[in-house]
């Protein structure tokens, strides 16, 4: 597709680019709609609904429902169509386990932080992340939370921990969105923020036994009271785990 230099527009360094297409667009408000909880795991993907409400047609969005399968945050299933990818209790166990190992791992590296560089990487961070929060969009807020955790992680300087983390990024940001919807009501967006700020005033104290601390109580707790038991596939391990949790 060729466009003419009157659709061109300029990014943030003034380089002329082409606007985006219509695909891109699709492929980004379904993606913000996911990550937001507006269309939580499971939910069936109706080309007819959205085509209305996105205001596109069938073509570019099937091809942003393909990006979106290449992504992982959504599958085709054998009777629904497609539908966002679901998660089962096992699924949230091996990801929260996971998120915390390695940053764990990384908080016992790169606590005290050794480069300001990598300091100044958590402050954008949060600060972006604060952006979000005033800008009230979920979707973006999601994903810039699951950002400041990786600047976090990128504090130890270890690359193939931050890889890890990285690869697990949208399935993160679906147990992120799950947890907000749950904490939705208690509180708001900017009551989120400032959660992560104090946690970024406990990484700039260079402690990272009070770090450890810190994350231990960082909000998972009514994410597994009020979200995981809504969720079907358990399994010993993930039901074991679940209960040692609650036992704490």
């Amino acid at each position: 597709m060729t466009t003419s230099s009157a659709d061109a527009v300029q990014d943030e360094d003034g380089r002329i680019v082409a606007p985006p297409s219509m695909a891109d667009l699709a492929t980004r408000a379904l993606r913000a709609m996911i990550l937001s909880g507006e269309l939580p795991p499971g939910t069936r993907l109706v080309e007819a609904k959205l085509t209305e409400r996105l205001g596109v047609s069938r073509p570019p969005l099937r091809e942003a429902l393909q990006v979106l399968a290449f992504e992982g945050l959504v599958v085709p299933h054998p009777r629904r169509g497609v539908i966002v990818r679901p998660l089962t209790r096992h699924d949230v166990y091996e990801i929260v386990t996971l998120r915390e190992e390695l940053e764990a791992f990384a908080v016992r590296i790169g606590i005290p932080v050794r480069s300001p560089e990598r300091l100044q990487a958590c402050r954008d961070a949060l600060a972006a992340f604060e952006q979000a929060g005033r800008d009230g969009d979920e979707g973006v807020f999601t994903q810039r939370k699951y950002d400041f955790h990786q600047s976090i992680v990128a504090l130890a300087g270890h690359e193939r921990v931050t890889e890890a983390y990285r690869a697990l990024s949208l399935q993160m940001q679906l147990c992120m969105a799950l947890n907000r919807s749950a904490r939705r009501d208690g509180e708001s967006l900017m009551q989120n923020v400032e959660r992560h700020r104090e946690l970024l005033t406990i990484i700039e104290g260079g402690d990272p036994d009070a770090v450890l601390r810190a994350l231990a109580d960082h909000g998972h707790g009514s994410f597994l009271d009020a979200v995981v038991d809504q969720l079907d596939g358990g399994t010993p391990d993930s039901e074991r785990w679940l209960a040692e949790r609650r036992s704490r």
